[in-house]
């Protein structure tokens, strides 16, 4: 299953190993789901792991990257992508809308409420973490 995993998803799986998290890197790990990235989300990534808070420095944020990036699926998103789109309130969401929509995914998978708020006017899913949870219970 192709999916889009927003930032706030994918950091707290990979940072948070023994957290409720840790499901949804096991279905990455299995290839239950296959993560999709486009540039633009993996700057977004990169970026966040190097907020001080998390206390990361380069090798650390190039293993945690290790444990992601091998199981992802690369999409090119070339410029704007077709108007059966929604825009997103909050711009910085928008790369997650077109990456799902580029890369034919089945669900973005956020806890984002202004991305939750758009399910059911997109061509894919738009789920909350337990939702998606529940597709593998």
């Amino acid at each position: 299953m192709k999916v889009v995993l927003d930032t706030n998803v994918v950091v707290s799986a990979l940072l948070f190993e023994r957290g409720r998290m840790t499901w949804i890197r096991r279905l990455w790990f299995d290839g239950r789901i296959v993560p999709l990235i486009d540039r633009s989300t993996l700057q977004e990534l990169v970026r966040v792991l190097a907020y001080p808070k998390f206390g990361l420095v380069a090798d650390d944020v190039e293993a945690v990257l290790e444990a992601y990036v091998p199981y992802t699926a690369t999409v090119t998103v070339a410029g704007p992508v077709a108007g059966h789109l929604p825009r997103c309130r909050d711009v910085h969401d928008q790369p997650f809308l077109n990456l799902a929509a580029a890369g034919h995914a089945e669900v973005l998978v956020s806890g984002d409420r202004a991305l939750l708020e758009l399910a059911g006017r997109t061509p894919f899913a738009i789920e909350a973490l337990e939702r998606f949870r529940a597709r593998f219970a």
